[in-house]
């Protein structure tokens, strides 16, 4: 079975990968966009295009029923959110099923199981997935029972949001008499911002590697992984470098949390492509999300297992089971990614504006997913992500000799981008030896606050 025709719910880089994913397969295409995006890319190669509202994202890639009368009056049977906007939005998930089309991920229930920290850490812990020490679900009001937890999770721990995300409903607690102060401003910011002031608390890992699973399941009992991915290297919680497969780990650890994530898959009646979050520190993992999507860090995946994860989307999607066996999946060599966008390299300040020229780099193992070209405007209205390159080796040296290469290469001028900073990362020498910690792009940039 097939999928006939995909409305990509999403713009710039990610709306490309789809839409080409979806050309080789012969499925037809359905492109929506805002007015500040009448220029990208993927728009003059889909079969139809449909502008769902002006720039802002609440009223064009956030604005529901826009995308849902954009899918009927194309005729379009499925509809592919991406990443980000309304990805991991379990309402929309349930309104694209309940008005007839395919949704291509997981089911809405699955994505609310799992969108949620409290009950996607129950669902783990039932899975027999390793979770980080805390407050069995949310943690309660009672100040001396709050006292009593954090005391058996041991200090330093941290308070979180339970609808938090990106880095956003956090905080960090050292000393007991801390703690319900900091509790109580947790919970009043995640209601604020979120619209749910449940929090929990976790034990707070001083320095871990943030480490990663990629599963791919059909929902009809066949599930796999695709490896790991290290993705350490991050910026106020925002991942900047990634890589494939995530160096010097535990192999028995590796090998026993890969399987769990697979039976954990099963276990929920999975659907689709998703991503298992962990902090690995001390030869052990600690589950801290789910991402119910595909990931801007898919690629590397892709380059070391030669599997692609988006047409695995849509014909699982289409009702298909899985194409292929845990057996088939080898993985070879190594993967980097990096993540280009338009900002400045010194404060990370977005800085939107016109690409007066841009160069690809090329030659072998060189891939690039980016929707710019000479003359695009980079608008200011969203995510300043423009582009991602992606490298791949025999192994981790060969695919870092090839990134610093691909990385003279590139040429975006016009507007500032972060390719400074990638240059530099790639030829550090701490980063060069591999295994580095979440902190440490923090503290060589001078923002580390720990």
């Amino acid at each position: 079975m097939q999928l006939e025709k995909v409305l990509i719910a999403n713009r710039g880089e990610i709306a490309l990968r789809i839409l080409r994913a979806c050309k080789e397969m012969g499925i037809k295409t359905v492109a929506v966009y805002s007015t500040a995006d009448r220029e990208l890319m993927h728009l003059g190669l889909a079969d139809e295009t449909v502008c769902i509202g002006p720039a802002p994202g609440a009223q064009s890639y956030l604005h529901v029923p826009a995308i849902i009368a954009a899918a009927e009056v194309t005729g379009a049977t499925a509809i592919h959110p991406g990443y980000g906007f309304l990805a991991e939005n379990a309402d929309f998930a349930e309104r694209v099923e309940n008005s007839g089309f395919a949704f291509i991920g997981p089911k809405a229930d699955t994505i609310r199981l799992m969108g949620d920290k409290v009950s996607a850490k129950n669902a783990m812990i039932k899975s027999g997935v390793p979770v980080v020490p805390g407050s069995e679900g949310p943690l309660p009001e009672d100040e001396e029972t709050a006292l009593k937890i954090a005391r058996e999770v041991g200090y330093p721990v941290i308070i979180k949001a339970a609808g938090g995300g990106g880095g956003r409903g956090m905080r960090v607690v050292h000393k007991e008499e801390d703690l319900i102060k900091s509790a109580k401003l947790t919970r009043t910011e995640a209601g604020a911002a979120f619209g749910n002031p449940m929090v929990y608390l976790e034990k707070f890992l001083g320095n871990p590697r943030h480490v990663e699973v990629q599963v791919l399941s059909d929902g009809q009992g066949n599930a796999v992984h695709l490896g790991d991915r290290d993705c350490s290297l991050q910026r106020r919680h925002q991942k900047v470098l990634e890589e494939a497969p995530a160096p010097y780990i535990d192999e028995k650890a590796r090998a026993e949390v890969l399987q769990r994530c697979v039976d954990a898959c099963i276990e929920i009646g999975y659907r689709g492509a998703g991503t298992f979050e962990f902090l690995y520190e001390d030869g052990r993992f600690y589950f801290i999300e789910m991402n119910t999507r595909v990931q801007v860090e898919h690629p590397v995946t892709e380059m070391v297992t030669g599997i692609d994860i988006v047409k695995e989307m849509l014909s699982i999607a289409a009702g298909n089971k899985l194409s292929f066996k845990q057996s088939d999946v080898v993985i070879r060599g190594h993967a980097l990614e990096c993540r280009i966008n338009a900002e400045d390299p010194d404060n990370f300040m977005p800085c939107p504006g016109k690409v007066k020229h841009f160069h690809a780099p090329g030659g072998n193992g060189v891939r690039v997913d980016s929707h710019l070209y000479s003359g695009y405007s980079v608008p200011p209205n969203y995510d300043s992500l423009i582009g991602k390159l992606i490298t791949y080796g025999a192994s981790r040296d060969e695919a870092m000799a090839r990134m610093r290469n691909a990385l003279d290469e590139i040429v975006v001028d016009g507007i500032k981008t972060n390719i400074p900073l990638h240059r530099d990362l790639t030829r550090d020498k701490g980063f060069a030896k591999g295994g580095v910690n979440i902190h440490y792009l923090e503290k060589k940039l001078g923002m580390d606050k720990h």
